[in-house]
């Protein structure tokens, strides 16, 4: 296919280089021209604009820092959009706002031009592997045309169709936010033992083999409430009760446990909603409870990885 790739930064750049060794013909943009000048030593062809990568292109990928930049590479002086031809497929895989694939498509739907978001997860070391995880959200028949290009970027199993139009962007999005938030709480941890006076190798050990540091969604929560099983195997009260003791170790050490705290207020709701003596894993059902979204019901397998 004939691929016009906007953006060759960090992502971009072992990105654009996939789809060359898969076959395709790579049309590149970046205002960096470094980054024009390396996607020419690997078999691309540089471009001075954005619509002079478009022109005549079956596909266009962008892959930049946020959707302000989008638009200014897709819809500005020089922008891909005056170049792109009717039914070419635009594939915007940079992480933008969750609402700017909408206006996105909107502003190209009088060209005829088929928008999906295609956010990926992991880094560069996968991007030049071509092991990122890709999320796909648009029609399943522009899935279909997208799935030769894709496929450069990730196995199989790992190129995803998420659903309609908006949906992966969103995924991305909420993917996001666990991982951040979940790198301050393991700072937390880290920072909270070295003023508790342990060893940061044996916190490591003993983290790395609990699921405070293998992470909840691949240990209990499979395990109990995402089987529909909420019976106490470590109750919500037992569990409000051992953080309250460690924030007040914590602040005796003088310890920064700002999401613990927070966490502790939530741990606390349990008793009013009946909840206390259900399983940890409940605070998904406690949650979802004060959301007011409706309990999923259990997967046939939510375990797949046995444990």
């Amino acid at each position: 296919m004939q691929v016009a790739f906007l953006g060759l930064g960090a992502m971009g750049a072992p990105m654009a280089q996939r789809l060359v060794q898969g076959g395709h013909t790579v049309r590149g943009f970046d205002t960096a021209p470094a980054a024009r000048e390396r996607l020419a030593g690997i078999g691309g062809s540089p471009f001075d604009t954005a619509a002079a990568a478009a022109e005549g292109a079956d596909a266009v990928i962008t892959m930049l820092p946020d959707e302000r930049i989008v638009e200014s590479v897709l819809f500005g002086d020089q922008g891909a959009a005056r170049a792109m031809r009717r039914h070419a497929l635009l594939l915007e895989m940079s992480t933008s706002d969750a609402d700017w694939i909408h206006t996105c498509a909107e502003r190209l739907s009088s060209a005829g031009v088929r928008v999906m978001d295609v956010p990926v997860a992991r880094g560069v070391r996968e991007a030049a592997a071509g092991e990122l995880l890709v999320m796909a959200g648009g029609d399943a028949a522009d899935m279909d045309a997208a799935r030769p290009l894709l496929g450069c970027f990730a196995r199989a199993e790992d190129v995803l169709h998420v659903g309609p139009r908006g949906s992966a962007i969103r995924l991305k999005l909420i993917n996001n936010y666990l991982s951040m938030v979940n790198m301050v709480v393991a700072a937390e941890g880290l920072s909270f033992a070295a003023l508790a006076g342990v060893p940061r190798e044996m916190a490591l050990r003993v983290l790395g083999a609990t699921p405070a540091g293998r992470g909840q969604l691949l240990t209990n929560f499979p395990r109990k409430v995402l089987r529909g099983d909420v019976t106490p195997d470590f109750p919500l009260r037992l569990g409000l009760k051992d953080l309250s003791l460690a924030l007040n170790l914590g602040a005796r050490l003088g310890a920064p446990l700002h999401l613990g705290s927070a966490a502790r207020q939530t741990f606390g709701l349990a008793a009013r909603w009946g909840r206390a003596e259900e399983d940890c894993t409940a605070m998904l059902l406690l949650l979802e409870d004060l959301a007011r979204v409706p309990h999923e019901q259990p997967a046939v397998d939510s375990n797949p990885a046995g444990t």
